[in-house]
Formats: C-alpha cells, structure tokens, sequence
C-alpha cells in the first residue's frame, strides 16, 4: 500500500463554478473554452456559437448525456452543465416521482430530508464529472445563475450577499468539490485597471459574495475565458 503514496502537486483541468444574474454572460465566456459541449438543463443556447445536447427534460436524460461523454469517444475538452440551479429542479422531479410526492418539501415525510436525500444524486453528477475529469481529461465548468440571501457575519452586522441559485446543502457540496467558485458580475466603479461597469470575475469571497479558488488568481479579473486561464496559468507557474 505504501508504493501508492503520491508526493506533490498533481496536473488536472480544472473545475469551476462560475454564476451571475441572466445576461452577464456566463455561458459566453464558457463557450470559449477549449472544445466545448454544452448539456443544458434550460433554454438559453440560442444565441450562443456552440456545440450541446438536447436540452434536458429530466434527471434520467441528464446523466445519459455524461455518461456518453465518459464512455464514447469524442473530441471535446470541456463539458458545460448549464446551468446547476435548473439540473436542481431535475434531481429534486426525480426525488418527488421516487417517493410519490409533488414537492421537495414532502419527500420522505418532510423536515427538510428530501434535500438531503437530493444530496445523494448530486453525488451521482459529481461522480460522473469525476470521470470525465480524470480518465477523460475533461475541463468541467458548471454555471448558474446568482441569488441574493442573508449572510450573519460573525465579525460584522448581517448583510445580504450572492450565492449560487441552489439550496444550501448541494451549495456547499458542489463548492467544496470545484477548484474556483466565480462571481460573474459588472464592476461598479474603477479598481485594478477595470473601468466601472465592465464585465469581471469576483474570485474571492467577501461579506458580498460567495467565491473562492486554488490558484490564488487576483481579487478581480474580466469576464473572459482568455483571462481566467492565463491568470490560473500564471498562477500555476509561480508555485513551481
């Protein structure tokens, strides 16, 4: 067992969770990823220059589309889930038909356990992403769309901040596995050489917003793929 220990820093692709209100341009900035496919769980590709699969109408469709992806071969580096907060509303039709209810809220018998039981079909997505991860070598990006919630504090008053648009529970699931969690939003006034209302990436977390990363990328970059990689890039040499 002792010949399997791994010293070191390892090579993946990365795993991102980037969200933001409709139209910022989160789905854009994925399709100029390297060879993407799109599994969309909404309408919203029209008018974005990409490559997808149908649109996913439920839970059992949505896997079938990744687990294509993990078992054929095909030419795409980057696989686009867009977006997590509607794949939500698939897990949670899929909890409501298992246990013969109509609301997430009633799923075995109540008090808040159908999103616990939820839980354990995120960790079914989440496996497969794995896969595609690191046996196919498959950048993963998931997007959503932000929501405004309450945030105490403990070293200052409440504030109201933005998370992703998913229940708290696959939040900090989903968070936890992702390397980046990115805030997609428009500057509100000059900093770092970003004009206000520019287009940015909020990478750290503050009172105002859910963010984090591993590659100790700037507080703020524009929303732009080009951008995110070269800084993550950047970043990846400095720790050499």
């Amino acid at each position: 067992m002792l010949e399997n220990i791994r010293k070191g820093k390892t090579k993946q692709p990365p795993r991102l969770l980037i969200y933001g209100s409709e139209g910022v341009g989160k789905s854009s900035v994925a399709a100029n990823a390297q060879s993407p496919i799109f599994v969309p769980t909404e309408d919203g590709l029209d008018q974005i220059d990409c490559e997808s699969f149908p649109l996913s109408k439920s839970f059992e469709e949505f896997i079938s589309y990744l687990t294509a992806l993990a078992n054929e071969e095909h030419k795409y580096r980057t696989v686009v889930v867009d977006t997590i907060d509607w794949l939500e509303r698939l897990i949670w039709d899929h909890c409501c038909l298992a246990y013969g209810v109509r609301s997430i809220e009633k799923v075995d018998g109540g008090f808040g356990k159908g999103y616990i039981i939820a839980l354990t079909y995120w960790r079914q997505v989440i496996d497969l992403l794995r896969i595609l991860r690191d046996q196919k070598g498959m950048i993963v990006v998931l997007l959503a769309h932000a929501k405004v919630e309450n945030f105490a504090d403990p070293e200052s008053s409440p504030v109201s901040r933005f998370s992703p648009r998913i229940h708290k529970a696959a939040a900090s699931l989903v968070s936890e596995w992702v390397d980046a969690v990115l805030l997609a939003t428009r500057e509100l006034g000059a900093s770092r050489g970003v004009k206000g209302g520019d287009r940015i990436f909020r990478t750290i977390g503050s009172p105002s917003c859910v963010a984090k990363n591993r590659y100790s990328l700037p507080e703020i970059l524009p929303l732009d793929w080009n951008s995110l990689i070269q800084a993550m890039s950047a970043s990846l040499k400095k720790e050499k």
